[in-house]
């Protein structure tokens, strides 16, 4: 009895997760999204929120986008409400805020929880494997991840998505074969 509790439990183990093509996540449609999906793209993970002051990136993260979609870069928009309430609004409310507002065309995803007890496992993933690693400090921090799926830049939300430092290291991740 004692022995297959043991294997029972060890079937409940979770195995490491070693890069982010092993996730699934809603998108802000509420549909299932397999970040598998990405293999072979460069892609930057955003939190994002409607009332920050740091909202206006949402035009410059679309800019980014539209520079270098083609190249192969994605740019993935994670909702959260983690920071002083300022993403209060629904899934729905939201992506008409970012269509309409800031003319979004890229990857949007549901409302998650980025820190704290109940992060999404994406994030405990990020922020476990980052550099430096640790809770988000605030919105529209960025995370950089190279075409297999590993993290290669961690960048806080005071880095426009145009600076040069952020371009910079995105082009040099494209250039990889």
């Amino acid at each position: 009895m004692f022995k297959s509790v043991l294997f029972a439990a060890a079937l409940f183990v979770a195995l490491p997760v070693s890069s982010i093509f092993e996730f699934t996540v809603k998108t802000i449609d509420g549909k299932d999204k397999s970040l598998a999906d990405y293999k072979g793209k460069v892609v930057v993970i955003v939190n994002v929120a409607s009332e920050c002051g740091y909202t206006p990136q949402y035009a410059d993260l679309e800019k980014l986008y539209e520079k270098y979609k083609d190249k192969g870069l994605v740019v993935l928009g994670f909702p959260s409400n983690d920071f002083g309430g300022q993403e209060p609004g629904s899934n729905a409310q939201i992506k008409e805020f970012c269509t309409t507002k800031f003319g979004v065309k890229f990857d949007m995803f549901e409302k998650i929880p980025v820190k704290g007890d109940a992060k999404h496992p994406l994030y405990k993933f990020l922020t476990a494997n980052a550099t430096p690693n640790g809770e988000v400090k605030w919105n529209f921090e960025k995370f950089l991840i190279a075409k297999d799926g590993s993290i290669v830049g961690r960048f806080r939300s005071g880095v426009n998505p145009m600076s040069e430092e952020f371009t910079a290291a995105i082009e040099k991740e494209l250039a990889k074969k």
